[in-house]
């Protein structure tokens, strides 16, 4: 049965993947890296720790990487956070879950300052049991630190009983090797044969399609009952 979904953010409850990679964008030109933006974009799910390398030569990677994760930080905040927004029955969603008894961790790669503005944005504070951001972990996505971290805050709860809710491939694989299953939404902007390839069980076009028809989904009593 399970007991706890484990939720990505960034592109699973807030339109914000464009953002980041126009961020990260422009980040890597002020340090002299001129990198497209679809090639960012698709590196966006992951931790700068696993981005920056993709763009920065490795005999460059030890002497700039904090100093530029640090400019994106700073960047981020001033210029760009103020433009993401919440998508779409996200509060509907919790609410749902928790009146079933499901506990909710938020499993994230954003700082923990930045997980803050999103809990508030999405005003979904007290729904949330635990939480992780890339301060909790050695290794962001596709490496399951992040959710193992989760998982191991919500104590009683075996990886059999959780299941991760995630926008990208990066997500289904980071769950995959945490031994959980992972509920796939399009809102990332990657496509469902995309992310049923890397490991979802099952895909929908967002957090707000899986609320309607919550009653058919796996996180559905009767369904779970079904299963067993």
């Amino acid at each position: 049965m399970i007991k706890a979904i484990l939720f990505d953010i960034d592109g699973t409850l807030v339109d914000s993947v464009d953002i980041h990679a126009m961020a990260w964008q422009e980040a890597l030109r002020k340090f002299g890296f001129d990198a497209d933006f679809q090639a960012v974009r698709s590196q966006i799910g992951k931790g700068g720790d696993k981005l920056v390398p993709e763009f920065v030569p490795q005999d460059q990677l030890a002497s700039i990487h904090e100093k530029l994760s640090d400019f994106r930080g700073d960047l981020f905040k001033r210029k760009y956070m103020s433009r993401i927004r919440p998508l779409s029955c996200v509060p509907e969603l919790m609410q749902r879950v928790t009146d079933q008894g499901l506990r909710i961790a938020l499993a994230s790669s954003a700082k923990k300052d930045e997980l803050r503005a999103y809990v508030k944005l999405l005003g979904i504070e007290q729904f949330i049991h635990e939480e992780t951001s890339n301060d909790d972990v050695e290794e962001s996505k596709p490496a399951p630190d992040i959710f193992s971290a989760a998982l191991a805050k919500l104590k009683t709860i075996s990886a059999d009983e959780a299941i991760v809710i995630g926008d990208t491939p990066y997500d289904a694989i980071a769950a995959r090797d945490a031994g959980m299953r992972c509920i796939g939404v399009l809102t990332g902007g990657w496509t469902k044969g995309q992310l049923l390839e890397a490991g979802c069980f099952t895909v929908y076009r967002s957090v707000a399609e899986l609320f309607a028809t919550f009653e058919q989904s796996v996180l559905a009593p009767q369904q779970q009952d079904q299963a067993a």
